[in-house]
């Protein structure tokens, strides 16, 4: 094999390691072969499922006229043939083959060598290429070299089509999260039906499909950031980037690069650029959680991005045009801090344009047991435990308690309480101290062995009733008491029985 094959076969192998894609590859490939082989003219054919024929993918030496010609000619010459029969083939003169008036020219006579491109037993396309014709030529060794650099395009179709299969399981799996996410937060999975929760789904519900901006308030745990979720993924924009963000996780010296992102160099330890998130939402929906904890200066870069829709990065000129939808959340009194003088005004305005306020748990009290009964579902599939209900006293404990830290704590509690749980039924000494030993919950302060007992003797009576409907026998039976002790028992604590009938 002489110098200037082996120069052609490692121009190829230096082509096809790099990662242009497979049409900018074999391009580069054909390139090679007018190079170092003085190929005038070459091409690469691959089959097409959806059309059912072969096609150009890459061509070197053809002007649009001729590339049209090739293209609308190839079915029925002979160039089909080698793919139909996987056997390579030579033209010794081009004019000689009535199917291939289409390569002919003005400018010489050429020859054609044409093989097939094949993955195991199955033929994907044809190389061919143009030789400048000579009586004497060596066909048959042309045949060979470009067979042994078909067997190199067939590699890079097989890579191809890994990637290719890679890029489709990733595309078919992003679709299948993203549906996942649209059905976890379409508003029907939302618990609550109380009547200040029913408002929020019918505010959801106008804004959703909009691009106003949406300012989400209330205390903390209150579920802010499912309502962002469901506002985006019920938006014409769900298919497009969610990006979150928490304003006051983030220190104020990174809180700009990590908005705005920065370029390379803008800073000591800026190796390379970085987008930030409003370019990485751009097309989707940006969430700003703890808003209220934005730095004054940041606020000011904000309230510019919010009004021009573009901005630019840290250290950079370039001015990025974005096309974001901006939700923004806060459990603090916006209010007061613009009176205080630690956020500004004018950015409030700018953010209030469509306001939702989340009520406390202690104002949805009918929501309490939906919630917990699905937290006890979630946590006991989560800890592998099988929880069967939950007792009436700790119903009753629940339902009393005051929730400081609103939904969030009452999902703590209820995993607490599915974790120490020793039987199938969550009961109130399986709930956290804050709830047994709150007073609004009824339950005795004291850590006395006695009183210990009491509340248990207590909790169990209430459990069988409720089992029983009320039925007093039935309930000493379950109990394995008399009828007579119980009736003692219930009215010394003073439960009534009539709450229990179905």
């Amino acid at each position: 094999m002489d110098k200037a094959v082996l120069n052609t076969l490692l121009e190829i192998s230096k082509d096809l390691a790099t990662a242009k894609g497979l049409r900018s590859n074999l391009t580069a490939l054909l390139e090679s072969l007018g190079a170092e082989l003085g190929v005038p003219r070459s091409f690469v054919l691959l089959y097409k499922p959806e059309t059912g024929k072969l096609e150009p993918i890459a061509t070197r030496g053809f002007s649009a006229a001729e590339f049209r010609r090739l293209e609308l000619r190839v079915e029925k010459s002979l160039l089909q043939q080698v793919f139909e029969t996987g056997t390579a083939l030579t033209v010794p003169r081009i004019t000689a083959e009535p199917s291939l008036d289409f390569l002919e020219n003005d400018e010489d006579e050429r020859s054609l060598v044409c093989v097939p491109v094949s993955l195991g037993d199955k033929v994907m396309g044809v190389l061919a290429a143009e030789l400048p014709y000579r009586k004497s030529a060596d066909l048959a060794g042309q045949k060979d070299l470009f067979a042994l650099i078909a067997s190199m395009i067939s590699q890079l179709l097989r890579v191809e089509e890994i990637a290719a299969g890679e890029r489709q399981k990733l595309i078919e799996e992003n679709s299948h999260l993203r549906s996942e996410l649209k059905e976890k937060y379409e508003f029907s999975h939302i618990i609550g039906n109380s009547s200040p929760m029913r408002q929020v789904y019918d505010q959801v519900t106008q804004v959703a499909r909009t691009n106003v901006t949406v300012l989400l308030r209330g205390e903390s745990g209150t579920g802010k950031e499912m309502i962002a979720n469901a506002i985006h993924y019920n938006s014409l924009r769900s298919k497009k980037p969610f990006i979150k963000v928490n304003c006051a996780a983030l220190p104020e010296s990174l809180i700009e690069s990590e908005l705005f992102g920065y370029e390379k160099g803008a800073f000591t330890g800026a190796h390379k650029l970085k987008k930030g998130r409003f370019e990485m939402a751009d097309g989707g929906t940006l969430f700003l959680d703890e808003i209220g904890d934005l730095p004054p200066q940041t606020q000011i870069k904000l309230l510019r991005v919010i009004q021009e829709r573009e901005f630019e990065r840290l250290g950079g000129t370039e001015t990025i045009k974005i096309n974001v939808r901006l939700v923004t959340a806060t459990n603090k009194n916006l209010e007061e801090a613009i009176a205080a003088g630690t956020f500004r005004e004018d950015l409030f305005y700018r953010l209030n344009v469509f306001t939702i306020f989340l009520p406390p748990l202690r104002e949805r009290k009918s929501d309490i047991l939906l919630l917990a009964e699905h937290f006890v579902e979630k946590y006991e599939q989560e800890h592998n435990k099988r929880i069967r209900r939950i007792s009436t006293p700790a119903i009753d404990m629940l339902s009393c308690y005051h929730y400081p830290g609103n939904v969030r704590e009452l999902e703590n509690a209820i995993e607490r309480a599915v974790l120490v749980c020793d039987s199938n039924v969550i009961h109130g000494h399986h709930l956290p101290p804050t709830l047994q030993t709150a007073e609004v919950s009824g339950t005795v302060t004291s850590v006395s062995l006695a009183g210990a007992v009491e509340a248990f003797e207590r909790d169990m009576i209430q459990d069988a009733l409720k089992t029983t409907g009320g039925n007093v026998a039935k309930a000493a039976k379950m109990l394995d008491s008399t009828e007579r002790i119980l009736g003692y028992k219930i009215k010394k604590y003073e439960i009534d029985t009539i709450r229990f009938r179905r």
